[in-house]
């Protein structure tokens, strides 16, 4: 399992390109028939892929874990991001669709990930952060979702969010877990930006259409850097950290944060001409 080690922002103001990429950049990591994993020490968070076909596939206990098994100290939100799928938490399954949301709560000890059609096979994005208390496993369907429509076309940023697991959706120990989907014509993703001492984030782009780049945003919202990202690539926000972007074309996003509270409105935003 690859690790991400934590960036003090002095630091960060000394760094290429490419040191960037490999300090927050989660790529490369979806892939037939694998389950792909990130411990980051940003709270403890893991940012994870599954992508089942012809078998379906288990998530592993790892060894850096010291754990008997994967969800002995932790939770899990898992949302699918492709064709329809099966996840088996405990001997319970679950069906989930497209953009459909799956909250396994601290204690589950096995968990399997299956495609329906192999020609259109799930692809799950994962979040697990540590868990000090046991919540019910829970599934969230998009259509159930709390859904919030913000911005305009005028300003780019015309999206509707979309809240699976929060203080008022899918009860959890400390993980807050959504997606946001942005309208035709509308590129930014989350302006103005905004930065939440209280809690990381990870971002994770999907749905970017063929030979189009997302700029992700990040540095102190007075000296600021970018990265350029493809689909299915994740990347991880310290506190510090602006949280925004802006595509080449339309797409959508999944974020998701652990830390000091669930409250999805926990954040200071950063005044549009204040960016630098």
């Amino acid at each position: 399992m690859k690790v991400l080690h934590s960036v003090h922002p002095e630091d960060f103001k000394r760094y290429d390109t490419a040191t960037i990429r490999s300090r927050f950049l989660i790529e490369n990591q979806v892939h037939p028939g694998d389950i792909n994993c990130t411990y980051t020490h940003y709270d403890r968070m893991i940012v994870g892929f599954a992508h089942p076909v012809n078998t379906e596939v288990l998530l592993p206990n790892y060894p850096n874990l010291r754990a008997e098994y994967f969800l002995e100290r932790r939770e899990i939100g898992i949302i699918n991001v492709a064709g329809d799928g099966v996840i088996v938490a405990d001997g319970q399954s679950f069906d989930v669709k497209k953009l459909d949301c799956l909250y396994i709560g601290k204690g589950a000890k096995s968990v399997h990930f299956a495609s329906k059609n192999a020609d259109e096979p799930a692809v799950f994005y994962m979040l697990s952060a540590q868990a000090h208390a046991q919540y019910p496993t829970t599934l969230l369907t998009h259509a159930d979702a709390v859904k919030v429509t913000l911005g305009s076309a005028s300003t780019a940023n015309h999206r509707t969010i979309n809240k699976y697991i929060h203080l008022e959706g899918i009860k959890s120990c400390q993980l807050v877990m959504g997606l946001t989907i942005l309208h035709d014509g509308s590129v930014w993703n989350t302006m103005p930006p905004h930065v939440h001492d209280r809690r990381m984030e990870a971002y994770f782009y999907f749905d970017v259409p063929q030979g189009q780049k997302i700029f992700h945003y990040m540095g102190e919202g007075q000296e600021t850097r970018h990265i350029t990202m493809n689909n299915y690539d994740a990347v991880v926000s310290p506190p510090w950290s602006i949280h925004a972007g802006s595509g080449t074309a339309s797409y959508s996003f999944i974020w998701g944060m652990a830390g000091e509270n669930l409250d999805y409105t926990d954040m200071d935003p950063i005044a549009i001409p204040d960016i630098r």
